[in-house]
């Protein structure tokens, strides 16, 4: 068998290949790795005599290929083969060939039994194979060739043809879930907009795929090339077949007066109406700093393409973080916006295009990098949609993003000492989602549109937005008091009085519509036969708390106590935490409030607490309770805050990702010696305050009844559990879209916690989002949960879900569902054994 060999200056991309190809043929070539070497300063580079033994590794007399990177990795390889015999020389070959497409084709060709120059032929010819497909240009947005490409004649090509149904077409959030499912098969995806008549594009590109302007009722054919072809096609199916998960009718859609245009009288200044609400306050201008691109020649192109690579990395992590905070500022659903900016982060055509003019053309990485994102914006510019071409902003607030880590510039932020109106040309949706809706008042722009992602998380949040006015309003001073009316999509300047009384009795108004909805949301949840569940809120600030119990939270369910120690360069102190508990607490005024101690690792890492080695799957590492127990002092200095503000409040302590009885006893010991130090102090505390636990890791399922007797509360958080069940990474697009919490084998796992909870005759609440979809409702009383902790905003919709249910029908729903085969399966149950309401 013929052997092949990849060189390569990085240890990680050569064993990547390495893996890729091996899966191509299940193993039957043997591939040896030569790359990097042992300086962990600086592991970039080859060595001749790693190379040698390589070589070594799979000789054969039937011969051997060696791949290559450029530069030293062909010295190195030129130099290892002086090491072997002259007999062993005439039997290894260097090849041109492209390192990933040419290591592929190789084992291909291995695998089949063709000889070594038949191989490496097929290896030199996989980039010829490739470049037919793009065309052969130099966008990073080039389409394929509309021709079907011809690869392994054992793999046909498949086809079908969809028409798409949902409201928006393949928007952002269904792209990223089309591009996502087409990256989980080998087999090559391709996808045409037969409507717009555009050619074939690559199913694993985001932008290509966004790019095709696909609209509700466009037909669309997708090829599928590989051994995988069937199971890939009938997967993208399923995700046209389900809408990709949404309704058609719009979430969080612009209003209606969007399109009433009337004239402006003296003084307005006319502009989009993109979010409902008056808002009359002076103005605070906000300037993103501007970062200063120039482009020069760079001597090491691979050190340069490792910046951008390290400043991707330092991209993604940060995008997770504003995920992680905009779930709970504006919602799971909303938050997914956020997703498909990793996924345009990840797409391999934006990458490869900026290591393209990196390495070829010795540019430096901000050059680069802004040249990609700049053909991207403008491949998107030109489209015909105007809704696809607002998701140009996305493109560019990930582009400046990864930019400004280039740069080594701080990230900006919008900062106000006193409630105001921000004025700006435009925001970016991580600008957006970052705002305080007690400090910014409301928004005025000179571009955007009612349907952009900023103006979605305007109207979440609750700030009223008028876009698109005069740029004139850029040149006013800051102070300079103004007035909006989201509603009819007008601003004035200094208005005078007789307009600030005509929008005031608005307000008016308007707030008393309010607090007319707020009332039935204070009402409690209760089922039509009686049964009366708690509605708590899912809070990370203090602001947050405000904003719950006016939605009508009749507790906290859980204090992520994360924000106290982001944004910071050292842990929050004892008083620190002790100020900001009580104050939570005071607002909840005796309601109860449940603080989750610190849970970080996995998604939420803190540069400055993570120290040590660094985890290569820190989803399965030290996080949570694991993380504390390694961190004593911290998670002491925690536990004596919470104490100290348990005097007088209902306060009770969750400890986050338990997954053995020893976890709990040993926290309930450290717990015990902070109680018996403020004892000593004379320092008051609840001396009955309740302990609970999350329940989010099988094996807590597994020993519920051994944990139960424990504690006096469960809490199940189904966005980790769903993830740990399913054995995917929710924060990876390409697997994410299996963490399902509605799959059977999750709603089981929940079924048993609840009866080992119910056995022991403690409470169990459950926290994840699962909580807060109105389409789960029944299933979740039908389980018999004794509370549901959402986000504030979702609290009046739940209530009024769970008022519409009768338990009964909820069990039986759930004794079906728990039958059922999948969450589509379980979400169709749900949609044909539930009455609307009237």
């Amino acid at each position: 068998m013929i052997g092949i060999v990849i060189v390569s200056h990085s240890k990680q991309l050569a064993l990547g290949v390495r893996e890729l190809a091996a899966q191509m043929v299940h193993g039957q070539v043997p591939i040896a790795v030569a790359a990097g070497i042992e300086d962990p300063e600086n592991p970039l580079g080859t060595d001749p005599i790693q190379v040698y033994e390589a070589i070594a590794s799979v000789f054969s007399d039937d011969g051997v290929l060696v791949l290559m990177d450029l530069g030293s990795a062909l010295l190195s390889a030129e130099m290892a083969i002086e090491f072997l015999s002259e007999a062993q020389q005439q039997k290894v070959y260097l090849c041109e060939a492209p390192l990933v497409e040419g290591a592929i084709a190789a084992v291909v060709a291995a695998a089949a039994g063709r000889n070594i120059h038949q191989v490496m032929a097929e290896a030199c010819g996989a980039l010829l194979a490739k470049a037919t497909q793009l065309g052969v240009v130099s966008n990073p947005l080039s389409v394929v060739s509309s021709n079907t490409p011809t690869t392994n004649g054992e793999s046909p090509t498949q086809e079908i043809r969809l028409i798409v149904s949902n409201r928006l077409g393949l928007h952002a959030r269904p792209a990223a879930q089309f591009v996502a499912t087409a990256a989980r098969f080998q087999s090559q995806i391709l996808v045409q907009n037969l409507t717009r008549n555009t050619e074939l594009v690559r199913g694993d590109s985001i932008n290509q795929v966004t790019t095709l302007g696909v609209r509700q009722g466009h037909e669309l054919v997708i090829t599928a090339t590989g051994s995988d072809a069937d199971e890939a096609l009938a997967a993208l199916q399923a995700l046209f077949a389900n809408n990709f998960g949404e309704d058609n009718v719009a979430l969080n859609s612009p209003p209606a007066f969007h399109h009433k245009v009337t004239p402006a009288t003296h003084g307005e200044l006319l502009g989009i109406a993109a979010s409902g609400g008056i808002a009359i306050a002076p103005i605070v201008h906000y300037q993103p700093t501007h970062i200063s691109i120039r482009e020069y020649h760079v001597d090491d192109p691979e050190a340069e393409w490792q910046r951008v690579q390290a400043a991707i990395h330092s991209a993604r992590q940060e995008i997770q973080a504003v995920f992680s905070q905009a779930s709970i500022q504006i919602g799971d659903a909303e938050a997914a916006i956020f997703d498909a900016q990793l996924l345009f982060l990840e797409d391999p055509v934006l990458s490869e295009a900026a290591k393209e003019r990196i390495l070829e053309h010795h540019l430096n990485a901000e050059a680069a990098w802004q040249a990609v994102v700049d053909e991207v914006a403008t491949s998107y510019h030109t489209l015909e949609d105007s809704y696809l071409q607002e998701r140009v902003d996305d493109v560019v607030d990930v582009g400046q993003r990864v930019l400004r880590l280039l740069a080594g510039n701080a990230p900006a932020k919008v900062h106000l000492s006193e409630p105001a109106i921000l004025v700006a040309t435009d925001l970016t949706p991580s600008d957006t989602a970052g705002l305080d809706p007690t400090k910014v008042l409301g928004i005025c722009t000179t571009s955007g549109s009612a349907t952009s992602h900023s103006a979605i998380i305007a109207r979440t949040l609750g700030i009223p937005a008028v876009l698109g006015v005069d740029a004139q309003v850029l040149h006013l001073a800051d102070g300079t008091l103004m007035a909006l009316d989201g509603e009819s999509g007008k601003a004035w300047v200094e208005p005078e009085s007789h307009i600030l009384d005509l929008l005031a009795a608005k307000q008016s108004a308007w707030q008393t519509a309010q607090q007319q909805a707020r009332a039935t949301a204070h009402q409690p949840a209760i089922t039509r036969d009686g049964r009366q569940v708690s509605v708590f809120a899912n809070i990370g600030s203090i602001s947050d708390v405000q904003v719950a119990v006016a939605s009508g939270a009749e507790g906290v369910g859980l204090l992520r106590t994360e924000f106290l120690y982001l944004e910071r360069t050292s842990a929050p102190t004892e008083e620190e935490q002790l100020e900001v508990y009580q104050a939570i607490a005071q607002v909840l005024d005796n309601r109860p409030l449940i603080i989750r101690t610190l849970d970080v690792g996995g998604d939420k890492p803190l540069p400055y607490l993570i120290v040590g080695l660094r985890e290569a799957n820190p989803f399965l590492g030290s996080r949570g309770i694991r993380f504390c127990l390694d961190n004593l002092d911290l998670f002491k200095t925690q536990l004596r805050a919470i104490l100290r503000a348990s005097v007088g409040h209902q306060i009770k302590i969750m400890l986050p990702m338990i997954a053995t009885v020893t976890e709990v006893r040993a926290a309930k010991v450290i717990l015990g010696e902070v109680q018996a130090e403020l004892n000593q102090a004379g320092i008051p505390f609840d001396a009955a305050m309740k302990v609970g636990i999350m329940v989010e890791v099988p094996s807590a399922v597994a020993i519920a009844d051994q944990l139960a007797a424990e504690v006096d509360f469960f809490s199940i958080g189904t966005n980790d559990l769903s993830q740990y069940i399913m054995a995917c990474d929710r924060t990876n697009p390409r697997v994410a879209n299996l963490v399902d919490a509605l799959h059977p084998a999750v709603l089981r796992m929940v079924q048993q916690t609840i009866q080992a909870a119910n056995a022991a005759g403690i409470s169990v609440g459950l926290c994840g989002e699962l909580a807060a979809d109105t389409l789960a409702t029944p299933i979740l009383l039908g389980l018999g949960l004794d509370e549901l902790s959402v986000n504030p905003q979702s609290i009046a919709g739940v209530k009024q879900a769970i008022a519409r249910f009768y338990i009964v029908e909820c069990e039986a729903i759930v004794a079906s569902a728990l039958q059922q085969d999948s969450a589509v399966h379980v979400r169709e149950l749900i949609s044909t054994s539930v009455t609307p309401p009237a």
